[in-house]
């Protein structure tokens, strides 16, 4: 059958020819062992950095199944979680899907690549039976009744839907100072690797979890940052899609013009067949660019520095420079233009589209129906200020221009031209394959009382333009992670998972975290 072939295919390039992609064996950091590495029901895996074509590999040769593994995910939920708090809840169909894709790789026709693959959803995705809220209790009282385009098509791939993750209540689009990663329903997310750090939001809890190994891959979803700022500050990898590649349909919006969910891993190979699934991709046109890739030989890179982000960041983009020069690319220092004006444009077009959409998707829940309602919601519930009280961000898009105002369709259409014009013009001039930044500073400390401070510009080009990024592990800095965001043009997302394998051998930045409690006073604020 072709889909088991491009597994097989898939298997044997990981195995063999695709030197620019991540090593059979991603050998762990000089550093040590994970505090948690392997499992005793796993004899010979190491979750922390085995693959899915690994796992495919071994299930389709017996020696591994999908039951085994989902167990063993649901164990280290159990036993790690409750440090972390990135998982609200877990499937209890999980272990049945898992025994319905043993039968299939018994049969010898599993489904594809993500048969039997354990997979953390998001919370703001709609999961049919099982609760969904963006982590408000406004929308905690009943599950939806079908679930997302994404959903459906993890399930006819024969992904095993394990459960889904904590979150930025409502995205982050609720408050003007909020602290990320915290929600009423679930609490605060903490950061795996300083557990008094921030996860970064709004998919806190899929980057926390997946830093933690609580499952293979997991999803998230971006207006502008939020699956990439979360996988930097997490050290894992996310791929914010091209816009349109991935549906939107049964997932709490924020604005239908940037929104975006994606895929998440702790390494390319995974990150890439997710989204193949995610997008509706035969796997072997994702895995087509990576396996032809050539490394970073010739492949010219623009460096966007981001020095606002400090010195220990630009150091980290100084080695990688280095790495990637020594690796055979070019790298020639670049800066996006209109960023500032992209800046004062993207705000009050997201509060026009947030009334637009929300009041569109609350009348699919029971709950409050529109917007107005769920302001008069939060206010009567104390448990939703518990953290932070503020929900400017909802009076204020009550109250913006709707959006058939011709000032909003004005500003929104300058704010496309110029965002698409900031990476085009930049690629075009310095002949470039991508972009790269600095994904995020290092994880600030959580505060409920003083917010986040997340000064990270790199996300917005391509968030607003709708093109690619892509965030892999870089390097830390006083033990925290720091990834480096690639950004390429528009439905360029298969070559710039390619040139992100490439730059992920190169670096092999992938640390496995330590849960410390806190860092001593060196260490960033």
């Amino acid at each position: 059958m072709r889909k088991r072939s491009a597994i097989t295919l898939f298997a044997a390039l990981v195995a063999g020819s695709l030197c620019a992609g991540v090593p059979q064996s991603r050998a762990r950091a000089a550093d040590g062992p994970s505090p948690h590495a392997g499992s005793p029901a796993l004899p010979g895996v190491d979750l922390d950095t085995v693959t899915i074509p690994e796992l495919q590999a071994r299930m389709t040769d017996g020696s591994l199944t999908s039951s085994a593994l989902t167990a063993a995910y649901l164990a280290r939920i159990e036993a790690i979680d409750p440090r972390i708090h990135a998982v609200l809840r877990t499937d209890p169909t999980a272990l049945r899907q898992a025994a319905a894709s043993d039968a299939r790789h018994r049969r010898g026709a599993p489904l594809g690549p993500l048969d039997g693959i354990p997979v953390l959803l998001k919370d703001n995705v709609n999961t049919r039976g099982l609760a969904s809220t963006a982590g408000s209790l406004a929308l905690a009282g009943s599950p939806p009744d079908r679930d997302a385009v994404l959903v459906t098509r993890l399930r006819d791939a024969g992904a095993v839907i394990l459960g889904k993750t904590n979150l930025s209540e409502w995205a982050n689009f609720r408050a003007d100072k909020p602290t990320s990663g915290w929600s009423a329903v679930g609490g605060q997310t903490h950061n795996p690797f300083v557990l008094d750090r921030n996860p970064c939001g709004s998919s806190a809890g899929s980057a926390a979890a997946l830093a933690a190994s609580l499952a293979q891959v997991a999803i998230g979803s971006e207006t502008d940052g939020s699956i990439v700022c979360p996988s930097g500050m997490n050290g894992v990898v996310g791929h914010k899609p091209s816009l349109g590649l991935v549906s939107q349909s049964g997932i709490v919006p924020i604005s239908a013009e940037q929104d975006t969910a994606g895929p998440m891993a702790r390494n390319v190979i995974d990150t890439a067949l997710t989204f193949a699934v995610l997008s509706g991709r035969e796997p072997a046109a994702v895995q087509a660019p990576l396996a032809h890739s050539d490394g970073l030989r010739g492949k010219r890179i623009g460096l966007w520095r981001l020095p606002e982000l400090g010195p220990d960041v630009d150091a980290v983009m100084s080695r990688t420079a280095n790495a990637l020069r020594q690796a055979g690319a070019e790298v020639v220092e670049v800066t996006p233009p209109y960023q500032k004006r992209l800046a004062e444009l993207e705000y009050p077009a997201l509060l026009s589209e947030f009334h637009r959409d929300i009041d569109a998707y609350l009348p699919t829940r029971k709950g409050p129906q529109n917007l107005a309602e769920l302001i008069a919601f939060n206010r009567s519930h104390p448990a939703e200020r518990t953290c932070f009280a503020g929900q400017e961000l909802f009076e204020k898009a009550l109250a913006a221009p709707p959006t058939t105002d011709p000032e909003y369709r004005a500003g929104r259409a300058e704010l496309k031209d110029l965002s698409r014009r900031s990476i085009d013009e930049t690629m075009a001039a310095h002949h470039l394959d991508a972009i790269a930044a600095p994904t995020n500073p290092p994880a600030w400390t959580t505060d409920c009382q003083r917010g986040d401070t997340d000064l990270i510009p790199s996300s917005t080009p391509a968030a607003v333009s709708g093109y690619p990024s892509l965030s892999v592990p870089a390097g830390t800095v006083h033990q925290l992670p720091v990834g480096l965001l690639l950004m390429a043009g528009n439905r360029q997302d298969e070559r710039l998972l390619s040139l992100g394998a490439a730059v992920e051998h190169r670096l092999h930045a992938w640390r496995a975290p330590r849960y410390l409690p806190t860092l001593g006073s060196d260490g960033p604020h």
